[in-house]
C-alpha cells in the first residue's frame, strides 16, 4: 500500500513539473515571437510580410464559410432555446436581449476559436512536425533562419489580426440568425429587431468578445507550434502531436473564457 501511495505520488509529481515546463516552453515561444515582431527589422531579420498575408489568407479568410454558418445556427438555437424558455413567463420579447449579450460576449468569439483550433492548430502542429522529422528546422539553422521568427511570428501576427475580425463576422452571422427566427416565431420585423439589438448592446459588450479572440489567437498559435516543435516518432509522432494540438487547444479556449467571463462579469 505504501507502495502504490508512494508510486502515485511520484507520478503526480512528474505530472506537476512536465506541465510546469511545459508552460515555460509556451511563455518562452511567445516572447521570442514577440521579439522578433517588433526587433527583427533591427536585427536585419524582418519578418515577412507575404508570409503574414499568406498566414491571414489560410487562418481567416479560408475559415469564412464554416464560421459564418456555425454562428449562424448559434443565434437560431438560441432564439428557439430562448423563446421557448422565455414564453413560459410571457417575456418572449425579450429574447432578443439575451441573444445579443450571449452571441457578443460568449459564442462569437468561442465558436469562432474553436473553429479556427481546429483548422489551423492541426495544420500548424502537422506542418512544423513533419520539418522537424524531415530535419527542415535544422537546416533553417544551419542556413542562419531563426525557426521562431520564420514560422511562429507570421502566424502569431495573422492569428492575431484575423481571429478577432473573423469574430466580429461570427457576431454579425449568429445576430443575424437569431433575427430570421425571431420573425418567424414573434413576427419582429428586421429593423425593430436592429434597434433593440443597438439599443441594448454596449461598446464593452463588443470588446470583451474581441478580447477574448486575442487571448484565444494566441492560445492556438503557441499550443499548435509547441506541439508541432517536439515531435518525436516519425509520421505516428506527427498524428500524435495534431490530435494533442487540437485538444489542448479547445481546452484553453474553454478555460480561458471561463476566466475572462468570471473577471469581467463581476
Amino acid at each position: 500500500m505504501a507502495e502504490a501511495r508512494l508510486g502515485w505520488v511520484e507520478q503526480l509529481g512528474k505530472r506537476t513539473l512536465g506541465l510546469i515546463a511545459e508552460v515555460g516552453y509556451l511563455s518562452a515561444l511567445l516572447v521570442e515571437s514577440l521579439y522578433w515582431l517588433v526587433a527583427g527589422s533591427f536585427k536585419r531579420q524582418p519578418v515577412r510580410v507575404s508570409a503574414v498575408f499568406s498566414e491571414m489568407m489560410r487562418t481567416g479568410v479560408s475559415a469564412i464559410p464554416i464560421v459564418f454558418l456555425l454562428s449562424f445556427s448559434i443565434g437560431i438555437m438560441l432564439a428557439i432555446q430562448g423563446i421557448h424558455t422565455l414564453r413560459t413567463f410571457g417575456a418572449e420579447s425579450q429574447v432578443v436581449i439575451g441573444i445579443a449579450l450571449s452571441i457578443t460576449r460568449e459564442f462569437g468569439p468561442l465558436i469562432t476559436g474553436i473553429v479556427v483550433a481546429g483548422r489551423t492548430g492541426s495544420a500548424l502542429a502537422a506542418r512544423i512536425g513533419t520539418m522537424v522529422v524531415s530535419e527542415e528546422i535544422d537546416a533553417l539553422r544551419v542556413m542562419g533562419i531563426q525557426p521562431v521568427r520564420y514560422l511562429v511570428s507570421p502566424v502569431l501576427l495573422a492569428m492575431l489580426v484575423m481571429l478577432p475580425a473573423l469574430t466580429v463576422m461570427a457576431d454579425f452571422a449568429g445576430l443575424l440568425g437569431g433575427a430570421v427566427y425571431s420573425a418567424m416565431d414573434l413576427g419582429i420585423s428586421y429593423a425593430a429587431y436592429a434597434d433593440r439589438v443597438i439599443s441594448v448592446l454596449k461598446t464593452g459588450d463588443i470588446f470583451q468578445g474581441l478580447s477574448k479572440s486575442c487571448v484565444f489567437a494566441t492560445v492556438i498559435t503557441l499550443i499548435g507550434v509547441a506541439n508541432g516543435f517536439t515531435v518525436t516518432g516519425g509520421a505516428e509522432g506527427v498524428g500524435r502531436a495534431t490530435t494533442r494540438s487540437v485538444v489542448l487547444a479547445i481546452s484553453g479556449i474553454v478555460i480561458a473564457d471561463m476566466v475572462f467571463t468570471w473577471f469581467l462579469n463581476r
